[in-house]
């Protein structure tokens, strides 16, 4: 065998198994971490009047939670930056809050 040869490359074959799954839609994500592990809670933020309905609030309803290590967690942020990206791309910046003024909606938290 020569020795600049590269190494056989062998192809395996990826079955997906949807049978069990479900689908939800999520307007917002909560994240929280251990040294182990990243918590990610996908949910709808939904506004809900105030007391005096002056002050409105959002209720974020928790739709579904992810628990992954942060080594899955490191591959979906490279996975979600590389789509983001090649969204971007073809269909321009994504803004965040589009319209929206200072103190126009309530937040969460910045």
């Amino acid at each position: 065998m020569a020795e600049n040869q590269p190494p056989e490359s062998r192809q395996i074959q990826l079955r997906i198994d949807e049978s069990k799954m479900s689908t939800t839609y999520a307007n917002t994500i909560r994240t929280s971490t251990t040294n182990d592990e990243v918590v990610l809670d996908f949910g709808m933020n939904l506004p809900v009047p105030g007391p005096d309905n002056n002050n409105p609030s959002l209720l974020f309803s928790v739709g579904s939670r992810v628990v992954m290590n942060w080594g899955g967690a490191k591959r979906l942020a490279i996975s979600l930056g590389q789509i983001i990206r090649q969204y971007e791309e073809r269909n321009g910046e994504i803004q965040l809050n589009p319209g929206n003024k200072p103190g126009s909606a309530p937040r969460l938290s910045e």
